[in-house]
C-alpha cells in the first residue's frame, strides 16, 4: 500500500489524502455513511466512492460535505495537505477577482492543515458591496484591519464604520454586509479562525 501511494502523481496523492480526510471527519463525528448522506444531500454510494478515492469530488460535492461538517471549503481542502510548514512567496499566493461585485481577494496565508487561522488581503471597489446571508461556519472568528479607504460593516443589523487604521474583531452569527461607501478602494487584512469543536 505504501509503495502504491508513493507512485501516485501529486494530484493523485492529494486526492488520496482528501479521501482519507473525508473518512476521518465522518468517523470523528460518529456518523454512518447513511447519516452523512442525509446531512449532506450526497448519495451513500458517492460518499463511499469518495472515501475510497475511486472518484474525484466536484466543487459542489465538497461544498456540501464541508457544510455538513461545519467547515469552510478552504479548510476542508487544506486539511488534506500534509505540510507542517509552508513558505508562500508573494507571486504564489492565490488571487481571485470577482468583476461583478468589485471584490478582489488575495490569500496571504491560505488554510493549512493543523492550523486554525487563515489570512486574506481584500480590496473592495468604490461603492461596492458584498452580502453574506449566513456564515459557512457558525461563530467563525474574524479580525479585520482596514489598511486604506473606508468600510461599512453590518453585523446582525448593527452597522460599524471603519476608517484607515481601524480594526474590528467579531464572530459571524448571521447575515453580514461589507460595503465601501468611499470614492476610493477599500483595502483590508482579514484573519479568520475556525472555532475549536
Amino acid at each position: 500500500m505504501r509503495e502504491e501511494f508513493s507512485e501516485l502523481s501529486e494530484e493523485g496523492r492529494f486526492e488520496q489524502q482528501l479521501a482519507e480526510r473525508l473518512a476521518a471527519l465522518r468517523l470523528a463525528a460518529g456518523w454512518s455513511l447513511d447519516e452523512l448522506a442525509t446531512r449532506s444531500g450526497v448519495s451513500r454510494a458517492t460518499l463511499s466512492r469518495l472515501e475510497r478515492a475511486e472518484t474525484s469530488p466536484t466543487a459542489t460535492l465538497l461544498s456540501r460535505l464541508a457544510r455538513a461538517h461545519g467547515l469552510p471549503l478552504s479548510r476542508l481542502l487544506a486539511d488534506a495537505e500534509a505540510l507542517p510548514v509552508r513558505l508562500l512567496r508573494a507571486a504564489d499566493q492565490p488571487r481571485w477577482h470577482d468583476q461583478q461585485s468589485g471584490f478582489e481577494r488575495l490569500m496571504r496565508c491560505p488554510p493549512l492543515a493543523g492550523f486554525a487561522t487563515e489570512v486574506i488581503e481584500a480590496r473592495l471597489a468604490p461603492r461596492a458591496e458584498l452580502a453574506y446571508d449566513e456564515p459557512t461556519v457558525a461563530r467563525l472568528e474574524h479580525h479585520l484591519c482596514l489598511l486604506e479607504g473606508q468600510l461599512s460593516l453590518t453585523l446582525q443589523s448593527q452597522v460599524f464604520t471603519l476608517e484607515a487604521g481601524d480594526s474590528i474583531s467579531f464572530r459571524c452569527l448571521g447575515r453580514s454586509v461589507f460595503a465601501n461607501p468611499g470614492a476610493g478602494a477599500a483595502r483590508y487584512l482579514l484573519a479568520m479562525t475556525v472555532p475549536s469543536l
